[in-house]
């Protein structure tokens, strides 16, 4: 080596690390979230590695942070190796007696009661040093921008761009109300009287109202619903119905205890309509995480919505 060249210290190769996550997200927020520190400290750490190095390696805003002609030299660099580094190490857990690692996942609410809530407590038994962080949120997310390893979507609104793997059948959605609301408003025959009802409408990930969805025989038919209150969360949605606010629209299973109970009863039955089912995503790599896979392949073992259809 020549004298006086700067060796590479413990030091730098974390603050690579927090350096690579900020330049992936472009945010000190969301980097911060992936490496499981503060933005403070995540911002002393990059501080002190330009100051030790004597170079500025981003452009810092209150709105934006963008990298230096440096820091993108240095992104190019290193980004391959230590890439190489961490799936070497996650290639390491083949070996161990007891799986070890760690997801980070983003789920939409229904996933969790059908799909989550069965698997997890036979998850926790069988590896007990696999740490799973789980995020629920109705809102389209971008797995990668978020700092998480997968979502979990009905299937058809998964990313085109992602690798997908199939967590359950197609699951059948429904219209239902209270007795209550049908006793004072009548039931309706088609999905077209639904237009004189209330209902309770249903705002997307994406910001649109959706239009519910019938088919009977070869017709399909997608309802713009009327009504004065839009939910975008299915809990939300079912305690609406059972107060006898209005119509709702759900995936049947979820509704199911409510239907079994009789605090609800489906409306349209003949027109129901199957949808895509749940399915995981990630983003395209060589090595998928130890700890999705397992996750991933108990969920496919298991098959909690097979059990209740």
């Amino acid at each position: 080596m020549l004298c006086g060249a700067m060796q590479l210290s413990r030091t730098d190769v974390a603050d690579f690390l927090y350096f690579l996550a900020i330049a992936k997200h472009r945010s000190f927020r969301h980097a911060a979230t992936e490496m499981g520190v503060t933005p403070s400290a995540l911002s002393h750490a990059i501080a002190a590695l330009e100051e030790r190095r004597g170079v500025r390696l981003l452009n810092r805003t209150t709105r934006s942070v963008t990298l230096t002609a440096a820091g993108e030299e240095l992104k190019a660099s290193i980004e391959g190796p230590l890439a190489a580094v961490g799936e070497a190490a996650e290639n390491l857990n083949r070996f161990r007696d007891t799986p070890a690692g760690r997801v980070r996942i983003n789920v939409l609410e229904d996933a969790v009661p059908l799909l989550l809530d069965p698997v997890m407590p036979v998850f926790v038994e069988r590896y007990p040093e696999v740490a799973v962080d789980i995020s629920v949120s109705n809102r389209m997310v971008d797995v990668i921008g978020g700092g998480f390893d997968a979502g979990i979507r009905y299937g058809g609104t998964v990313p085109e761009d992602m690798i997908t793997r199939r967590l359950s059948p197609d699951i059948l959605w429904v219209a239902a109300a209270s007795p209550r609301y049908l006793e004072c408003h009548g039931t309706p025959e088609t999905p077209h009287d639904l237009e004189h009802h209330r209902c309770v409408q249903i705002r997307l990930g994406n910001d649109q109202l959706y239009q519910w969805e019938f088919e009977k025989d070869a017709e399909t038919v997608a309802v713009a619903t009327p009504g004065s209150l839009t939910v975008d969360a299915s809990h939300a949605s079912i305690g609406l119905g059972i107060g006898a606010v209005g119509i709702i629209y759900a995936a049947e299973p979820v509704l199911r205890p409510h239907l079994q109970s009789g605090a609800l009863k489906i409306v349209l039955g003949d027109w129901a309509s199957m949808g895509s089912g749940f399915h995981a995503y990630y983003p395209s790599r060589r090595q998928v995480p130890t700890a999705l896979r397992l996750l991933v392949d108990l969920i496919r073992e298991m098959e909690p919505l097979a059990e209740r259809s």
